[in-house]
């Protein structure tokens, strides 16, 4: 049994943060069913190199398992009608269109909860539904600018730096389950759905937690700035480099901080620059001056020991490849396997909470374009006929009986 058995997820939504949202919740055991527009589908099928077997785009297939796929054109009246009659059966609806799209098509929460009040309906976008930034278009990258994470990441002398991965779309997505699960508890209580609002730039927001409270406190400082991969408010907390490359050091405690200077040799303990933390943050750059040509000494894999042993938290700075290498992601099942009709086998990332009486997991590899579109209008009531009319109008679409 998983936790969402019995729940029915209708996702209108494309690129990264709602589909990311809606894997999970497939993940956790609804059943999703995912729909695309005519002709290239979600915008993600067609984002790369690199590509599977059979075209398949890495990017779509990423955030895309346990969902059943259909083609419905939503341009159109009778398209239109499909996706109200979907949204009838359906217990959440996720969409990520630009605000009053939905309104326009008569598809808006305030229509489809006349019909189905148990409807719970996340809109995600990139300002929120009011605000003087609803109309604008919100993409990952300009969240991440707009919400204040470039000008914390990199070196202190470079350029701004967006994170490695779109943590504005990841995050906005995590927040729409957050949402959805909340919403579904209070419907649990109420009988009643609702309306949920989630941004990327208020997620990004979420994210502040201490910047946020030196800000409006007042009390920030020089602190608001780039530290590379050092901590504001701690010393020493960040990378160094070794005799064959680099690792992070993170030492958050006064016993750590003697354990740190047993560990590396260095006689500054009671040092009154080094002796307590805020000391250490001041004089950052004296105490590196120290610690890195002694870190220079011994290999990243030696001091890794060294400090292991102490009871000291470091770790190696790894490629992708390397951690995917480890044994413990083998051991924590972070690696996710399913067939799948084009691509041969799909390959991705685990679910990353280990439950012990309600474990996700993966039901089906992401789907082709189309490959569910008859069988759902089949549940829907829609006889043979109506579905080949359909078809033959260029209403919905359906993915080839036999892929190649």
């Amino acid at each position: 049994m998983k936790p969402l058995d019995g729940i029915r997820v209708l996702d209108l939504s494309r690129v990264l943060a709602g589909p990311y949202c809606t894997q999970f919740l497939g993940e956790l055991g609804a059943e999703v069913i995912k729909v695309e527009p005519p002709g290239e589908g979600d915008q993600t099928r067609s984002w790369g190199p690199p590509f599977l077997d059979g075209g398949e785009a890495v990017y779509f297939m990423a955030t895309n398992r346990n969902k059943r796929g259909v083609v419905v054109d939503l341009k159109t009246d009778r398209g239109r009608q499909i996706i109200a009659e979907l949204a009838e059966r359906a217990d959440v609806l996720v969409e990520n269109f630009r605000p009053g799209t939905l309104e326009r098509w008569g598809l808006d929460y305030a229509t489809l909860s006349t019909r189905n009040p148990r409807l719970i309906h996340l809109a995600i976008s990139g300002f929120g539904q009011t605000g003087r930034y609803r109309d604008r278009a919100g993409y990952d990258l300009i969240a991440q600018g707009m919400g204040g994470v470039m000008a914390l990441t990199g070196e202190p002398d470079g350029r701004p730096v967006k994170v490695g991965f779109p943590v504005a779309d990841l995050n906005g997505g995590t927040w729409g389950i957050i949402a959805v699960l909340m919403a579904l508890q209070s419907r649990h209580r109420t009988g009643r759905g609702q309306y949920l609002d989630v941004s990327l730039l208020e997620a990004q927001l979420s994210w502040h937690i201490y910047a946020a409270g030196m800000h409006l406190q007042g009390v920030a400082g020089d602190s608001l700035r780039r530290f590379g991969s050092a901590h504001p408010m701690i010393a020493p907390y960040q990378a160094y480099p070794t005799a064959d490359g680099w690792l992070n050091l993170a030492v958050g405690s006064q016993k750590l901080w003697h354990a740190c200077c047993a560990a590396t040799g260095l006689d500054i303990a009671d040092d009154e620059r080094f002796h307590d933390n805020p000391a250490r943050v001041a004089h950052r750059e004296e105490l590196n001056a120290l610690l890195e040509p002694v870190l220079r000494g011994k290999t990243t894999a030696q001091w890794l020991e060294v400090f292991e042993q102490a009871g000291i938290p470091a770790g190696p700075i790894n490629e992708i490849a390397d951690i995917y290498a480890d044994d413990w992601v083998t051991e924590r099942e972070q690696v996710v396997e399913l067939p799948h009709p084009v691509a041969g086998t799909y390959r991705g990332t685990g679910f990353p909470i280990k439950a012990s009486d309600t474990p996700a997991g993966p039901s089906a590899a992401p789907p082709v374009l189309g490959q569910d579109t008859r069988a759902v209008l089949a549940e829907l009531g829609y006889p043979t006929a109506a579905i080949d009319e359909l078809l033959a109008d260029q209403i919905v679409a359906q993915a080839p009986t036999e892929q190649p």
